[in-house]
């Protein structure tokens, strides 16, 4: 006999899809889902098929667009000989949250992870290439994350750009502030003071 009736095991499923969900979290979000009124479900589940069926792909920097070209791409006073690549949306959100960067980006759509499958062909690796052939690119920043499968992103990158008449850059990763040198662990450390400068 199932834990749960039908109807609210699929939607506790459903929840288990999503990234970083537990089947305890699931159940939580199900129950929460069922607390609300007819209404408000309506309108939960509309706004999951209206993002999924009103957002796409920027053609140039793939990058999550209403239609055309996304807003970076669009916007005239961007950088466009500086491009930012990055393993996702959410993070050229991050950058786009410092109000700093005036560059533009590419979206890779992950990161290179041979255990699940993931090669180049499945990133827009190619996209990337393919807005280098032009002469308009001058730098590369790879800002991918700095875990295993972002290092080794960011050095097939480096190494399958090295052809193209561009600077490769990489974001450098070093102490947060306010944080204590006592509890950063050894890589940290060894990369602050690779990335020093002077002040």
């Amino acid at each position: 006999m199932a834990e749960y009736v039908l109807p609210l095991q699929e939607l506790i499923d459903a929840f288990r899809k999503l990234p970083g969900i537990g089947s305890k979290t699931a159940a939580r979000l199900a129950f929460a889902v069922l607390n609300f009124s007819e209404e408000d479900a309506a309108s939960f589940a509309h706004a999951v098929l209206n993002a999924k069926q009103s957002l796409h792909t920027c053609p140039v920097c793939c990058n999550i667009s209403l239609e055309g070209l996304c807003p970076v791409c669009m916007d005239e006073t961007r950088d466009k000989s500086l491009v930012c690549v990055v393993e996702n949306t959410r993070d050229v959100m991050a950058f786009e949250r410092i109000r700093e960067y005036r560059g533009t980006y590419h979206v890779l759509g992950g990161v290179l992870s041979p255990m699940h499958g993931i090669g180049p062909e499945q990133l827009h690796v190619k996209e990337l290439f393919a807005r280098l052939s032009g002469d308009e690119v001058k730098e590369v920043l790879i800002a991918t994350n700095p875990t295993v499968e972002g290092e080794a992103t960011a050095s097939y990158l480096a190494k399958m750009l090295r052809p193209f008449d561009v600077t490769v850059s990489r974001l450098a990763y070093g102490l947060p502030v306010g944080g204590d040198l006592e509890y950063a662990d050894e890589v940290t450390l060894h990369r602050a003071i690779e990335g020093r400068r002077p002040i």
